[in-house]
């Protein structure tokens, strides 16, 4: 097995001077939290994959140095290239990616741009990234695809690999509803489906899965069990896995000598001072020009503290060439210039200001050094920051305050947390961190550095991957019972060996799909060829066996060479024979029963109210998936409490809630029906909770078959309804083969008419 990890960028970057290719490695926390597990996965005794790193290598790369390129990505990373022109990449990188998903995604809807073209760039890089996934894959590695870089990316893969373990992870925050639905409808239908292709997708955050979650109901109608989310074809599993660092790297770095000197040398230059330290790149979601107005009126409220106290604040250049940044640092500047000329002496600067990268001795330096960290984000995924800090402090002092924005506040909790937007919290904050006992320090970051050493980003990779083998075994148990392949064969094989055949088939949902209105679910001209030419075949029983009222039934399919169940099993027709009723029902509790469905129908636009002579249906596939989702919850609690003494039930099926008679089921129709008949094949196919009474019921040599995925007593799985229909029109094929046709539907009513027996 090889772990094959896909993302917008190599773990090095490539550059050329004079001609010639420079490589150094890639900054960033996807990076080089992800390389670290990799490079170091035997270090901790754990048995993991081999792997392969597959990206952008950061430039667009002449052919004649390309294979170079791939010989260092070989040897020194385990990596191969993706080689797109430069130009693709800027619009896809500074286009669609941070012009429109970077900004919408972390709350900035005023500064998201919606460009066609840069959204068609989008499509094209994820389809280029994975045709070279798809030309690299073996078939027995499992794929982990990373970012909002490739978001459709797992869908495209999934159509040539269909039962490859695919992961997906956003390191990003994923918006509400109410921000993701932003995105023109035709966007967001794209990115849901192509986020649905992997097998197990991951966020950092509870509140990130959720509104993933919301979002998968709103835009694709799946409603999830669990974080299982249940396709006609596949389960995805959807989970929260916070991201770690590499604690031990820090904590060892923080205690080396070369850390000593330099925290000595800077302690000399702030003698007498307390420092607060800020690291971040250049970016508006960090929150820079809010954190410099917080320390702005701290200064202002506590003169005692002027003199006593500096903030060093550390910048990292970010998208040089994009002006709204400039323009943010230039205005970054204006306010770092005010703060120091407003409060500043010639004997103290409250402020230091820094704008370049960091290398990580300076910076594990940095924040062993400092009193306070002061770390506020807008909106962030996670921010590993705040855990780099505390796993840099070996003698557990130092106070850490965090946004309630960063997803690492989670699962930071003895921090001091603030609201970013609010000038107010940051100076309570700085006046509660200054002040706090080291006792108290010590305190809460030993509880954080117990809770960040245990999930590391070893535990978290190690965590995620075993999640998607999981996964893949879930589904591979799935697909073995699927009825495919040589259980197919096998089916065919035993229907054309066979004299006396029964086919008992549910028909919403598995011979049709599922309409907004169940009127408008009338059967085509191929499905009622289908049952002529099967219940024309002497040999066959072909019951359709439905919750639909009779009427419908009697209208659509009463001239067939076919027999009918109604209603669930209050109606049963053999063919060429009137109705009856299977069980002696009364209706009087209808009365007592209508008002309640017809008060929800009045509550939930969209649904509707289906009277049925012996039951009640409330639909409402064409309301509002969310809403929908409580006033069913409600509809429930309130029929339980008005049937608990009637002699009925209530069942919840799909997209309806359905009261009828108890005892009445397709399970009692079956056997009743069956005990009529001595069948020597029997095939039973249905779609819902309706159909698990039909597949109890049924012999245990019986192929009873689940449409769509669920736990059920069936044998088999298909797809949908379209496979039923594949499957039928096997057996329908070789019927016509050895017999003569049957009549056209019209006239099938007037032959072949058996008596029952």
């Amino acid at each position: 097995m090889r772990l094959v990890v896909v993302s917008n960028r190599l773990p090095f970057t490539v550059s050329f001077k004079e001609g010639a290719p420079q490589f150094k490695p890639s900054a960033g926390g996807l990076t080089t939290g992800l390389w670290s597990y990799l490079d170091n996965r035997a270090l901790d005794g754990v048995d993991r994959p081999d792997f392969l790193w597959m990206g952008w290598p950061g430039a667009s790369i002449p052919e004649v140095h390309q294979a170079a390129v791939q010989s260092y990505g070989a040897q020194q990373f385990k990596s191969s290239p993706i080689f797109v022109p430069e130009e693709n990449m800027d619009r896809f990188y500074l286009g669609f990616c941070n012009k429109t998903i970077w900004p919408l995604f972390h709350y900035f809807p005023t500064l998201t741009r919606y460009d066609e073209d840069s959204w068609e760039e989008y499509r094209n890089v994820n389809r280029r990234f994975a045709d070279a996934v798809i030309e690299a894959l073996r078939p027995d590695d499992i794929l982990w695809i990373h970012d909002y870089h490739l978001m459709l990316m797992a869908k495209l893969v999934r159509e040539k690999f269909p039962e490859l373990p695919i992961g997906f992870f956003l390191h990003i925050p994923f918006p509400s509803w109410e921000i993701f639905r932003m995105l023109p409808r035709a966007w967001r239908e794209e990115i849901i489906e192509g986020l649905l292709g992997a097998s197990l997708i991951g966020f950092h955050t509870h509140d990130y899965t959720r509104d993933f979650l919301t979002s998968v109901l709103r835009t694709a109608g799946y409603e999830h069990q669990l974080g299982s989310l249940t396709l006609r074809e596949r389960v995805v599993k959807v989970d929260t896995f916070p991201m770690g660092i590499d604690f031990d790297r820090f904590a060892n770095a923080a205690q080396s000598l070369d850390t000593d000197a330099r925290v000595a040398q800077l302690r000399e230059k702030c003698i007498g001072q307390k420092v607060i330290f800020s690291v971040d790149r250049l970016d508006y979601t960090k929150g820079l020009l809010n954190r410099l107005r917080g320390y702005d009126l701290f200064l202002k409220r506590n003169p005692q503290w002027h003199g006593k106290v500096v903030f060093v604040l550390s910048v990292a250049p970010s998208r040089i060439g994009v002006s709204s940044y400039q323009d943010m640092k230039k205005e970054l500047e204006r306010i770092v210039g005010r703060i120091v000329g407003a409060y500043g002496t010639v004997h103290w600067t409250p402020l230091i200001y820094q704008y370049r990268n960091v290398g990580f001795e300076e910076i594990v330096a940095l924040y062993r050094f400092c009193d306070v960290a002061l770390i506020s984000p807008l909106r962030d995924g996670m921010n590993l920051v705040a855990k780099e800090f505390v796993a840099s402090r070996p003698d557990q002092t130092g106070v850490l305050i965090l946004s309630e924005m960063a997803g690492a506040a989670k699962e930071m909790g003895e921090a001091i947390i603030i609201n970013p937007f609010h000038n107010g919290d940051f100076a309570r904050a700085l006046e509660q961190a200054l002040v706090m006992p080291p006792d108290e320090q010590i305190r809460r970051n030993q509880l954080l550095q117990e809770r960040l050493r245990r999930y590391n980003v070893n535990r978290w990779a190690d965590d995620f991957i075993q999640s998607m083998l999981a996964s893949q075994k879930t589904e591979a148990a799935r697909r073995a019972r699927s009825l495919t392949g040589k259980a197919q064969v096998a089916l065919i094989q035993q229907y054309r060996s066979a004299t006396h055949r029964a086919l008992l088939l549910d028909y919403d949902g598995t011979l049709v799909p599922f309409a907004e209105d169940p009127k408008l679910a009338k059967p085509d001209a191929e499905l009622l060829n289908l049952l002529s030419i099967l219940g024309g075949d002497r040999a066959n029983e072909v019951v359709i066996v439905s919750g639909r009222p009779r009427r419908d039934l009697e209208e659509w399919f009463g001239k067939l060479p076919v027999a009918l169940v109604a209603e669930h099993g209050v109606w049963l027709r053999h063919q060429g024979t009137d109705w009856r009723m299977l069980k002696a029902i009364t209706t009087d509790w209808k009365d007592r029963v209508r008002p309640i469905l017809q008060l929800y129908v009045d509550r939930l636009p969209g649904a509707l109210l289906e009277e049925k002579e012996f039951s009640l249906a409330w639909h409402y596939r064409r309301a509002d998936p969310e809403q929908a989702s409580l006033r069913t919850k409600e509809l429930v609690d309130d029929l339980a409490g008005y049937t608990r003494n009637i002699d009925v039930q209530v069942f919840e099926g799909n997209k309806v809630i359905e009261v009828r008679n108890t005892g009445v089921n397709k399970g009692t129709a079956a056997k009743e029906w069956l005990t009529s008949h001595a069948p020597d094949f029997i095939l039973g196919i249905g779609d819902d909770w309706t159909d698990e009474d039909l597949f109890r019921a049924l012999p245990p040599a019986a192929y009873s078959v689940r449409v769509g995925l669920a736990n059920t007593a069936a044998r088999y799985y298909l797809n949908n309804h379209t496979a039923v229909r594949r499957v039928l029109r096997e057996l329908s094929d070789w019927t016509r083969e050895r017999e003569p046709a049957a009549p056209p539907p019209a006239e099938a009513g007037r032959v072949n008419q058996r008596t029952p027996a």
